[in-house]
This record gives structure tokens, C-alpha cells and sequence, in this order.
């Protein structure tokens, strides 16, 4: 589990994190498994959605 999984997950529990920030936060605060872990969905790199 990352250092800021738990801070993220309650950001965004709280609505204070869109989906957009969770993923912004991708690679600098949690991992793309965490990412699905807390928003429901696969992590999808914008970079290779292009």
C-alpha cells in the first residue's frame, strides 16, 4: 500500500477528489492499482488513449 493511499481514498470518499485528481495523483501518490481500488475503474494512461 502506498504512503498516501489512505489520504487519497478519504479525498475522495469525501468528495473533496474528482476522479481527474485520483488520477492526476497516478505514479506521484498511489499506484494504477490503487487507482482502481478506489474509483471502481481501470487505470487508463491519457497518453496512450491518443
Amino acid at each position: 500500500m502506498s504512503k498516501n493511499y489512505a489520504k487519497v481514498r478519504r479525498y475522495y470518499d469525501s468528495s473533496l477528489w474528482s476522479v481527474a485528481m485520483v488520477h492526476a495523483a497516478v505514479g506521484k501518490w498511489i499506484t494504477a492499482e490503487e487507482y482502481k481500488k478506489i474509483t471502481g475503474t481501470k487505470y487508463e494512461n491519457s497518453q496512450n488513449n491518443k
